[in-house]
């Protein structure tokens, strides 16, 4: 399915596979610390994508990476009688990523930021992971409007 936005046209899945990629980028660097330029080259050379993925993906992940304070403030904001620390990595990246969507993206919808986010949960996480990630996410665009 092809979506015609006017300026645009997109197709969804090349996003949800971007939104993929950039999960995976983000898990990684939890992990190993390393600057993010020194390591995207070798993301892109070790998991190859089309370009148009590719691009939203760097995206996503810049996005993330300049406004994470502010997301995982707005997510330590949402978490009752728990840390962020104690989110599991998987979770956290993906409301990180949802989140920038939603206060950053002026071309993506809250409810399909929301949507995206519990997918990838769902491929990704625990089985709690889609309920949880959907219930902080709710939350945020309930008290936003």
């Amino acid at each position: 399915m092809t979506v015609n936005t006017g300026a645009r046209v997109f197709q969804p899945h090349i996003r949800r596979r971007a939104r993929e990629r950039a999960l995976q980028f983000l898990f990684g660097l939890d992990f190993t610390g390393y600057a993010p330029k020194d390591v995207l080259g070798l993301f892109w050379e070790m998991c190859p994508s089309r370009l148009s993925v590719r691009g939203y993906a760097e995206r996503l992940i810049r996005g993330v990476l300049n406004h994470k304070s502010e997301l995982d403030a707005t997510i330590s904001e949402r978490l009752k009688n728990w840390r962020l620390e104690r989110v599991s990595a998987i979770d956290r990246n993906i409301l990180r990523i949802a989140i920038f969507e939603i206060l950053h993206g002026d071309d993506v919808p809250p409810k399909v930021a929301i949507n995206e986010a519990i997918e990838l949960a769902k491929q990704y996480g625990s089985d709690d992971a889609p309920r949880f990630i959907n219930g902080v996410l709710d939350t945020i665009c309930r008290t936003r409007s």
